[in-house]
């Protein structure tokens, strides 16, 4: 009877122990990763270069688009003929005042003739894009004849 407690005792004292041996065997042979940690990580630091680069790209792009927005508004927006119309009547000041106040803005409209093309409020006030198309408007309609005088 002791033999077979003995016996008992060992194959309970080595099953444990060689399954955790071959556990770790196992472990070892298989990581739980597949052993893809410096693959991984490598993508992962290519994936933050491109991510760095696309934001990058995607800046200056912005900056080029501002740059052209820049550029386009101060470029002038009325054609060669209303720049001289312009630089006759008010020498091209969309804030000019003149006619004893009765002539307002760059091309000195009177209040009429500026609602007569879809304006509101003071001439002189509006942005000078907002004159120019107005004014080209006019110009469509009647041609140079609305400025009696800078229009010959």
């Amino acid at each position: 009877m002791r033999k077979l407690i003995a016996a008992m005792l060992c194959v309970a004292v080595l099953i444990p122990a060689v399954s955790l041996a071959a556990d770790a065997a196992t472990t070892s042979a298989n990581p739980p990763d597949g052993g893809n940690d410096a693959a991984l990580a490598l993508r992962a630091k290519q994936h933050r270069a491109h991510m760095k680069k696309k934001r990058a790209e995607a800046r200056r792009k912005a900056r080029a688009r501002k740059r052209a927005a820049k550029a386009a508004a101060a470029a002038p927006t009325a054609s060669p003929a209303l720049q001289a119309i312009a630089a006759c009547e008010s020498g091209g000041n969309p804030s000019a005042i003149g006619g004893g106040g009765a002539y307002r803005g760059k091309y000195q409209f009177s209040p009429s003739t500026w609602a007569s093309v879809g304006g509101s409020g003071d001439p002189a006030a509006a942005s000078e894009a907002e004159q120019d198309r107005r004014a080209a408007m006019l110009y469509a309609r009647t041609g140079a004849s609305s400025w009696p005088v800078c229009g010959q």
